[in-house]
């Protein structure tokens, strides 16, 4: 296989070095295809939801007749994700006899999702979008500039378990790329400096505003608004005919 081809399944080609050979940069995934039982996630770990969750999780079930509840699968998945902070093999057994369904079952969802994080994460996810639209608007030195603050690579989570890096696809807030998404919250308009400064008040204790970092309240152009400046409403019939 050729360096080219190897970058294309496994990396990506970054730079090339003083005697013009392409360095592959080879960033870990984040999946987990295969389970393999350890210390931190195994079926001898016991888990439940607590009461708060149990409650939530009985009005999601009620949403769905009794012979299709596992339709709310997903749903408590993310449920038990949340309590735990991982979907940990004893998540899955848990929803899947709560369900009443095969726990192959509910091993087959949470592996084909990637919203289901399959070890340990860090109090704060981290999931950079390098898709197209980001990588147009230098994604990379987003990534970069977490990577060496952070002393992590993709797929790695930082020694105090503050934080865990994952490259992703499409989030979808492409008009206001560069972006990344921090738990449930986006942060948008990014620089490498201000994507720092983010981090910073985190590790800080602190909780930033989210959204676009540039000024912009939402995804209005940048350069400021260019349709409905008058104080008054467009008034439509001075625009169209009149038998319409």
């Amino acid at each position: 296989m050729s360096l080219v081809n190897f970058s294309k399944m496994f990396g990506r080609v970054t730079r090339q070095s003083k005697l013009g050979l392409n360095m592959v940069q080879i960033r870990k995934s984040h999946m987990v295809s295969v389970h393999r039982d350890s210390p931190e996630d195994n079926p001898n770990i016991p888990f439940e939801f607590n009461a708060a969750n149990l409650k939530l999780a009985e009005e999601v079930i009620a949403k769905y007749p009794p012979q299709y509840k596992k339709g709310a699968c997903m749903p408590l998945l993310d449920l038990g994700q949340r309590q735990l902070g991982f979907t940990s093999i004893s998540v899955m057994n848990y929803v899947a006899k709560l369900l009443d369904m095969p726990p192959m079952r509910v091993y087959e969802v949470a592996t084909f999702y990637t919203m289901y994080n399959r070890k340990p994460m860090g109090k704060y996810n981290i999931q950079v979008c390098t898709t197209t639209p980001c990588q147009l608007c230098n994604s990379d030195s987003v990534m970069e500039a977490i990577m060496d603050h952070l002393q992590v690579q993709p797929g790695e989570t930082t020694k105090d378990n503050l934080f865990t890096l994952q490259e992703v696809e499409c989030l979808g807030a492409c008009v206001n790329a560069p972006m990344i998404a921090i738990n449930d919250d986006f942060y948008e308009d990014l620089t490498a400096d201000k994507t720092v400064a983010i981090l910073k008040a985190f590790q800080n204790g602190e909780t930033p505003k989210a959204g676009p970092v540039s000024g912009r309240d939402t995804c209005e152009p940048s350069s400021g608004p260019k349709t409905l400046l008058g104080d008054e409403p467009v008034d439509i019939k001075k625009f169209t005919r009149s038998d319409l």
